[in-house]
């Protein structure tokens, strides 16, 4: 018997008003695998990865994940997503160190110090490590979030615009990031301005 998809969406619909940003939305998404959606502004691309983040309810339809949907198993599948939108969610009065090592009790996930170093190291920040996050730039602060993403182990990335804010470096250094999360089996589910470069050619689903 084959194995259920990661990720399913049954006839997904959202609305608003008398608009409807999209509707009869179907697609899966196995292991390895990355979802880039498209579209002009207003097109529902930040209301579809809410509503794949299980933290808004869709009009009609169903999202699933390993078969079973999202909204009856709600703390296995949160502690499977790393969710980034565009409110990072920092605390500014708490530095570097701090808010990751917060955000990640939120999650039971405990690094060691050293992989926290390292992760904090790749993404720039290591000098940063114990300055307050009201001192640093936004792109300095993406990459903050970023390194939350990459130390909480989850197995299903949703991103958006994850590339925010950040230089050609930051993005070539994430875009690294996102490779080795999907070699590693985990999956993916992003929208971007940017042109990918994952060594892979990314699903794409255009809305609008």
């Amino acid at each position: 018997m084959a194995m259920p998809a990661l990720l399913a969406v049954r006839n997904l619909s959202c609305c608003r008003g008398e608009t409807c940003l999209f509707e009869g939305l179907e697609f899966s998404l196995g292991a390895g695998e990355v979802l880039q959606v498209e579209g002009a502004n207003g097109s529902g691309k930040t209301s579809l990865l809410r509503i794949l983040a299980g933290l808004t309810q869709p009009d009609e339809g169903v999202v699933l994940w390993r078969g079973v949907e999202i909204q009856r198993q709600r703390s296995t599948f949160s502690a499977q997503l790393g969710y980034l939108g565009h409110h990072l969610g920092l605390k500014q009065d708490l530095s570097v160190t701090e808010n990751l090592n917060m955000a990640l009790a939120l999650r039971q996930v405990i690094p060691g110090q050293r992989a926290l170093a390292k992760v904090v190291d790749r993404l720039g920040l290591g000098d940063k490590r114990e300055l307050l996050v009201r001192y640093l730039s936004q792109g300095q602060r993406q990459r903050v979030a970023l390194a939350g993403l990459l130390l909480s182990g989850a197995a299903l990335w949703i991103l958006d615009e994850p590339f925010t804010a950040l230089d050609a470096d930051g993005i070539r250094e994430f875009q690294g990031m996102v490779m080795e999360h999907l070699g590693f089996g985990g999956t993916a589910i992003l929208t971007s301005h940017q042109a990918l470069s994952l060594g892979r050619s990314p699903t794409t689903l255009s809305l609008g």
